[in-house]
């Protein structure tokens, strides 16, 4: 069998996402790069694309001309899907150029740059029936599926209340105007959007509560932040939550919590009892109970159920992170294009791309609001 052949939107010289996208996709050995537009300039997405040894004649001088050019060469030969690593203002023209040229797509997260183009997004992918996933990553981790597992056996009875936070401390100063180039487009709303921390990160820690407990957050009461003077957009987020099962919780987002790394954390509590899982620790799982020793439940172990066991690549005791997550995802997006009609749907979807791009218009709407509970579409 022939492994799928992957092109990429951006991910040249200077891109952390790009390198990690190309580094998931072909952990496995099923993905393969085959042709890019790496750079807005053509030289720069020449030379990007020649330090990874791909065919010169595949490398573009942008993405208009790289889906036109694969759309002519022959099925056996042009990509099958191609994923996008670009800043958030150049996600959905490219997005809508491929599902429309009849090409699936992986875009990095938030999907795009507003909520209508969420919803013309959802609109196409309905249409054309081409698959298009979204790189939450957190969801790829074993754990957070075994947490979803369990929830969704009834075993901790009906969700009450969740806690997600995500502190970072890399933006506490003013990094953007130092020539950061990821500060510099993640704090520009011509680029990043309209939600700073929370199109970032807070979308991130918003699709892990509902991934992990099966809800959905219906309504937001949001307190949005701009910590660092001069910085044009938040930078610091809080807010309560309400779900479709009248469950609370409380979500808090910051990229100025000085000496945080990527501490993403998720408490959830239930009638029966509560889970618990941190991402710098990312192969243990927290079950704990009112009347019985709390479990730690490890990643690699046969007692685990078949989502988290058949997403573990090593034996126990060898930690699995960051990188294999983010390959779960690509593993999980490569079956269903093998298998459109088998219903394997357990990646992060256009859906999922559309419910954080509402996530990030409540979360605004609600912090400039006197009438703070903002409903959620």
């Amino acid at each position: 069998m022939a492994k799928l052949r992957m092109g990429m939107i951006g991910g040249g010289p200077g891109s952390f996402i790009g390198r990690i996208h190309r580094m998931a996709a072909e952990l496995d050995g099923d993905i393969q790069l085959v042709c890019g537009a790496f750079s807005s300039d053509p030289e720069k997405s020449k030379a990007a694309g020649a330090a990874m040894h791909l065919d010169p004649a595949r490398v573009y001088g942008s993405y208009v001309e790289m889906i036109e050019s694969e759309q002519r060469l022959p099925a056996n030969q042009r990509m099958d899907f191609v994923a996008i690593v670009t800043p958030n203002h150049v996600h959905y023209q490219p997005a809508m150029l491929a599902l429309q040229g009849g090409f699936d797509v992986v875009v990095d997260k938030p999907m795009c740059f507003s909520l209508d183009e969420a919803r013309s997004l959802e609109q196409e992918v309905e249409r054309t029936g081409r698959l298009l996933a979204v790189t939450y990553t957190y969801s790829g981790y074993p754990m957070v599926k075994e947490m979803r597992a369990i929830i969704a056996a009834g075993r901790i009875g009906k969700i009450r209340k969740v806690y997600v936070e995500y502190p970072q401390g890399w933006l506490a100063t003013d990094l953007e105007t130092g020539g950061n180039k990821q500060a510099d487009w993640r704090t520009d709303p011509k680029r990043s959007g309209a939600g700073g921390a929370i199109g970032d990160i807070g979308t991130h820690a918003a699709h892990l509560a509902e991934y992990a407990t099966g809800l959905r957050i219906t309504a937001i009461n949001a307190m949005l932040n701009t910590v660092v003077p001069g910085r044009r957009l938040d930078d610091d987020a809080s807010m309560l939550l309400r779900f479709n099962n009248d469950a609370t919780g409380v979500l808090t987002a910051t990229q100025v919590a000085v000496g945080e790394e990527n501490n993403l954390n998720i408490r959830i509590y239930g009638e029966k009892g509560g889970l618990e899982w941190h991402q710098v620790e990312p192969n243990s799982a927290v079950l704990q109970w009112p009347d019985q020793p709390r479990e730690i439940l490890r990643a690699g172990w046969g007692y685990l159920g078949s989502a988290a066991q058949s997403n573990t690549r090593t034996p126990p005791g060898h930690p699995e992170g960051y990188l294999e997550a983010f390959a779960n995802i690509y593993a999980a997006f490569a079956r269903a294009l093998r298998s459109r009609a088998s219903g394997d749907r357990d990646f992060p979807t256009v859906v999922d791309g559309a419910r954080g791009m509402a996530f990030i218009d409540c979360v605004i709407r609600s912090a400039g609001s006197s009438q703070k509970w903002t409903e959620m579409p």
